[in-house]
């Protein structure tokens, strides 16, 4: 039995069959240009010959930096052929975080967008020795840069398509000379309790993941694929770079990240996968357009999502349904969803999936009614995917069944829960440890189990429940325990609110927590009720809006135990921003942080004040640091059973 091949093998083996399959496409000045296999290969040889013809070297890394674009990739694809490894960067990484990982990961060459990103470059060149020179692709005002280091990716490429004339067999030669158990990406962890650590993944790891998301989706060759989350990302590593390549899917690249909804409505593509969180932006869309139309639409809306809701989500939960929903879902279909989907782009998609972390999943029944069948998926950079939503019906509260790994990589996946609750994994490929960090990666794998650090439990259908991290899971003073992303994941299903922080310990007698609204949401809504404001500080404490946010939160903490609701909270005078660090680069909290920098806020809500002088520390985008003060109002929850009741059932029929 063959071994599995590494990614550039499979490149060429399916380009070497199918040279003409269109397998890449990008929107560029307004223009769909697609890409064969043939021209994609191409390039990827230009590419890591010029790479080679510069000194690179087995083994070494090469970063790359920038949006979801054809090169980003093709470098991937040439760092990889030419027998290196690639560490990839979020595009709104700042100088200094670039920096740390640069030196961590050893990079030798720096593969930037364009200006913004070769800048950064620029910034950390003289502080780290390692590296040799910075290539980028897009020129656009680059004219007047003359520094001796900077190359143009053209350049590169026509430096390998020369070394190729010379000789031919070169590329082929280096390519076969990979091997599956190859390290080919290190993926850095978001770092939300310290400095990011690098996975390391090999080749085997990825074609291992890539299998396990084929065999449990039904994503099948051909199919339009919008390439949208970061590729620092390891999900994206598994779709958009693996199986867009491999098996193959046809990988549609946006014109930019403004335009990915305008241009998901115009290819109507049959999978994607996003974030929880752009999901919940994706809803919190919907239901924000529908504030702004009139109450004959509302109403028309409302009632057509209801029938969805009667007919798929009904299906979805084992349900059965009423002769009235069936004979009403073809005018449902015409009236409301079927638009509802087209101005989404959503028309054709067949394989729709949510991976990261949690999320409410009254966000999944939102698109389960508008026809959307959007499902879970599950795992770590470390362990990779172990579990998804699979067949026709599957519990929304749960992250689903256990995946399938590829035959070739290893002993099916088991999995068994401590006495703690914590879900150790083995089984499949893992990754080959952290980079430089081995004490790290002996913390993660014991006895051959992989320590996954997330709280389970298991239904009697045996699907997966994700119930928290366990150091994130907090007790109060009084004994008892709650999960925060259990809570805050069901408040971000709230159109107004952006992101949560609970807060409650063992020193707390109560749960509290501080909100970040969604501005575009929020402020719609406040001129909607002739709420003047300015900024985002005068609209967060204005008493409309916690009255607002007050209705949310007692809302969900109907649903939740005594113990486990939300008593006080505040409102962020601020936006949270990952360049302030607030946040990671995939937007989750960055909890100690905010808890050091809103401690003043944190002291007055448990100390019972209704308002308090906090003074924050915020960086411009110019780099100049400042600070903003601020007076932030604290507000009680109150519990009127009437109103809460009112409140649910109204948010019901809306949603």
């Amino acid at each position: 039995m063959t071994d599995i091949k590494t990614l550039p093998q499979i490149l060429l083996e399916r380009a070497h069959a199918e040279p003409d399959r269109v397998v890449a496409r990008h929107k560029r000045l307004g223009v769909w240009r697609e890409y064969t296999y043939r021209e994609v290969v191409e390039h990827v040889r230009d590419y890591a010959l010029g790479f080679v013809a510069l000194g690179f070297a087995r083994g070494e890394t090469i970063a790359i930096i920038g949006e979801n674009e054809p090169e980003n990739f093709w470098v991937e694809y040439a760092a990889l052929a030419a027998g290196g490894k690639i560490v990839s960067l979020y595009p709104d990484l700042t100088a200094p975080e670039i920096e740390y990982l640069l030196a961590d990961a050893e990079a030798v060459y720096f593969v930037g967008q364009d200006q913004e990103q070769i800048d950064k470059g620029l910034a950390v060149l003289p502080t780290t020795p390692a590296l040799r020179r910075l290539v980028y692709w897009d020129d656009s005002g680059m004219w007047s840069y003359d520094d001796p280091a900077l190359m143009t990716l053209d350049a590169l490429a026509a430096l390998g398509r020369r070394r190729h004339e010379a000789d031919p067999g070169e590329f082929a030669a280096l390519v076969a000379a990979g091997a599956a158990d190859d390290l080919a990406v290190l993926s850095y962890t978001s770092g939300t309790t310290g400095r990011p650590k690098g996975v390391m993944l090999t080749h085997r790891y990825l074609v291992d993941n890539a299998h396990r998301v084929a065999s449990a989706t039904g994503i099948e060759p051909g199919m339009d694929y919008l390439t949208y989350i970061a590729p620092a990302w390891a999900t994206e590593q598994f779709f958009g770079v693996t199986l867009g390549a491999t098996l193959p899917l046809t990988v549609n690249f946006p014109e930019s990240p403004e335009q990915v909804l305008p241009n998901l409505r115009e290819i109507a593509v049959e999978a994607m996968v996003f974030s929880p969180r752009q999901w919940e932006s994706l809803a919190s869309t919907v239901q924000a357009r529908m504030f702004d139309a009139g109450r004959l639409r509302r109403r028309i809306y409302a009632w057509g999502m209801d029938i969805g809701r009667r007919v798929h989500v009904a299906r979805l939960d084992g349900k059965p349904v009423s002769a009235t929903a069936r004979l009403l879902l073809p005018l449902a279909e015409a009236l409301v969803l079927k638009p509802l989907r087209d101005k989404l782009g959503l028309t054709r998609v067949k394989v729709a999936l949510s991976g990261g972390s949690t999320m409410a999943p009254d966000v999944f029944r939102l698109f389960h009614a508008m026809g959307v069948p959007l499902r879970n998926i599950y795992g770590s950079t470390e362990a990779g995917l172990l579990t998804a939503h699979q067949g026709e019906r599957y519990d929304l509260e749960t992250v689903g069944h256990w995946l399938t790994p590829h035959p070739k990589a290893g002993a099916p996946l088991e999995w068994k829960v401590t006495e703690e609750g914590e879900l150790l994994v083995r089984g499949g490929v893992f990754f080959k440890g952290y980079y430089r960090n081995p004490e790290k990666t002996r913390e993660r794998i014991q006895d051959g189990w992989y320590r996954t650090g997330d709280a389970v439990s298991v239904t009697d259908a045996g699907e997966l429940v994700f119930l928290e991290r366990i150091d994130d899971l907090r007790k109060l003073r009084t004994g008892h325990t709650f999960p925060p992303q259990f809570v805050e994941t069901r408040l971000r299903f709230s159109p107004f609110v952006k992101d949560i922080m609970t807060l409650g310990d063992e020193t707390r007698d109560y749960v509290g927590a501080l909100v970040n609204i969604d501005m575009s949401v929020v402020s719609r809504w406040a001129e909607d009720r002739k709420v003047g404001f300015s900024t985002f500080t005068d609209l967060s404490q204005k008493p409309e809006v916690a009255a607002l946010i007050r209705e949310e939160i007692a809302r969900i903490n109907h649903f939740l135990p005594e113990h486990a609701r939300i008593r006080r909270f505040a409102n962020f005078p601020k936006e949270l921003d990952p360049d302030e660090g607030e946040l990671t680069r995939t937007r989750k909290l960055r909890r100690e942080f905010l808890a050091d920098r809103y401690g003043r806020l944190i002291e007055a809500l448990y100390g019972g004040e209704a308002m308090v002088a906090i003074d924050i520390p915020v960086t411009y985008q110019d780099g100049r640091r400042g600070s903003m003060a601020a007076k932030v109002l604290v507000h009680d929850v109150e519990e009127d059973a009437a109103r809460v009741a009112s409140r649910v059932s109204v948010h019901a029929s809306a949603s």
